[in-house]
């Protein structure tokens, strides 16, 4: 990874602060989506890294209650785009599953607060 691209991945690291936002962790990677299907025709990659980067990706996510999805394979797979893109259609699939945790969580926590 070259440093300007690790730098661009770390400098959208802050715009992960509210509820369309999924974390997606591997022990050291982390990938962050947000979809709101409002405005999106397909979720879209906004962070991405290794090792500080994914660390501090966690963090942020934890501050703001980002839902955190631990799925090795979907990390891999999510971790190949670029920051910025939208998520490809060979992806929807691995997104749906991701987004249905999510929106259970949502679910399950809003039922709670009643």
């Amino acid at each position: 990874m070259s440093v300007h691209s690790e730098q661009k991945k770390l400098s959208d690291v802050n715009i992960i602060e509210n509820s369309k936002d999924i974390l997606l962790r591997k022990k050291q990677k982390a990938v962050a989506l947000r979809y709101q299907p409002e405005f999106d025709s397909a979720p879209k990659i906004l962070a991405g890294g290794d090792g500080e980067i994914a660390n501090r990706i966690v963090e942020l996510a934890k501050q703001h209650d980002v839902p955190i999805y631990e799925q090795p394979d979907v990390v891999e797979a999510l971790a190949k785009l670029e920051v910025g893109t939208e998520v490809p259609p060979e992806f929807y699939q691995i997104v749906a599953e991701v987004l249905a945790f999510v929106y259970s969580i949502d679910r399950k926590w809003e039922s709670r607060s009643t």
